[in-house]
């Protein structure tokens, strides 16, 4: 085999290792996602992301708020907020660039508060 194809094959073995896995949610309200899982991000992504859109009617009357996870290219990682159309909106793009690192956040305050909760009772059985 020649030095050229041996080199093709070894620079093809790293930009395939190179890519990221992501956690999948492509779309979710409430705390729920539909069609959730993996997805290995191609070359032309850099980041994961977790997106959170809150949008509220002008008066505040009712709100919604919707998230989606996946791969970006990192210039669309930030925040912004604005009007159109009488709905006021928040979006936040929150973006990581190491495997699986934009899980599920809302995860892990049920978590903490479930610790605290277990800790403060023992303490309250002991006295």
């Amino acid at each position: 085999m020649s030095f050229l194809c041996r080199a093709i094959i070894f620079l093809g073995v790293i930009v395939a290792a190179q890519c990221l896995t992501c956690n999948l949610c492509v779309f979710g309200s409430s705390g729920t996602c539909s069609n959730k899982g993996n997805i290995t991000c191609d070359n032309r992504t850099s980041s994961c992301f977790n997106a959170q859109a809150n949008i509220t009617t002008a008066n505040a009357t009712a709100s919604l708020t919707l998230v989606t996870r996946g791969c970006v290219q990192s210039f669309i990682c930030g925040s912004s907020s604005g009007s159109i159309l009488g709905f006021d909106f928040n979006v936040s793009v929150n973006c990581c660039n190491t495997d699986l690192c934009n899980g599920a956040s809302s995860l892990q305050l049920p978590l903490i508060v479930t610790l605290c909760f277990g800790t403060l009772t023992s303490l309250w059985v002991m006295t």
